[in-house]
């Protein structure tokens, strides 16, 4: 695969490292001089100086040709921009990193859907350690064509569950209201602003995005889904 990393942390390295030894090929969009010159003499990669979140910078890498976009700089701001920079130029996959887990709902109305908040996964991990609880890895129990989908419910969405006739081998399993917890169940009742989780199979993902993201997307008057 050809992955672009937008940002040159410790982050980065360190993914960057492991995929270049599984013989990916990796480029990285850096604006500090210095620090391309640090790492490109311990990463296999190629590197480019630049503003990532400028479409001129990002079109450089050839966007058409790569798999995998991460925003991983240490800029919320730059990330988002850069994320939706990255998808209208083509981008297949775009991946990005925020650290205030106040633009979730935001990243998520903008139809980006794959969103690393690293304060919550690392204080749900240390919580759990303390209780004794002993989690899985997300990646050993989604296995095979199973995936999660997300989105936030609209005005037309409001009614039960079961109203949102979703397709075979879907069904919502948990959702977010007021940031708080609830199992779904078929006579739940959605509100608007209600975040849905749902699992499904890999087929439907297509379906799914047609029928949320774009409107997700539209409703802020920004771009629809990739």
């Amino acid at each position: 695969m050809r992955l672009v990393f937008l940002g040159a942390g410790e982050v980065t390295v360190r993914t960057a490292s492991f995929l270049i030894k599984r013989g990916n090929e990796v480029v990285i969009v850096e604006s500090n001089r210095d620090r391309i010159d640090e790492l490109s003499q311990v990463l296999d990669c190629s590197f480019l100086h630049g503003d990532g979140s400028h479409p001129a910078i990002l079109r450089e890498v050839n966007p058409e040709q790569a798999d995998v976009l991460f925003c991983l700089t240490n800029d919320d701001r730059v990330n988002l921009i850069a994320s939706l920079v990255g998808r209208s130029l083509g981008f297949k996959r775009v991946i990005v990193r925020i650290l205030d887990a106040e633009f979730e709902t935001i990243c998520r109305e903008l139809g980006l859907e794959d969103i690393i908040i690293p304060s919550r996964t690392i204080s749900r991990y240390l919580t759990d350690l303390v209780i004794g609880q002993d989690v899985p890895e997300l990646s050993s129990v989604i296995k095979d064509e199973a995936r999660f989908f997300y989105f936030v419910a609209q005005k037309d969405d409001e009614g039960t569950l079961a109203g949102l006739h979703l397709p075979k081998d879907a069904g919502a399993v948990c959702y977010y209201r007021d940031k708080q917890f609830f199992l779904a169940r078929e006579d739940t009742k959605i509100r608007k602003g209600d975040e849905i989780v749902i699992l499904t199979h890999s087929k439907n993902l297509p379906a799914l995005q047609k029928r949320w993201a774009p409107k997700l997307a539209n409703s802020k008057g920004g771009p629809g889904s990739p």
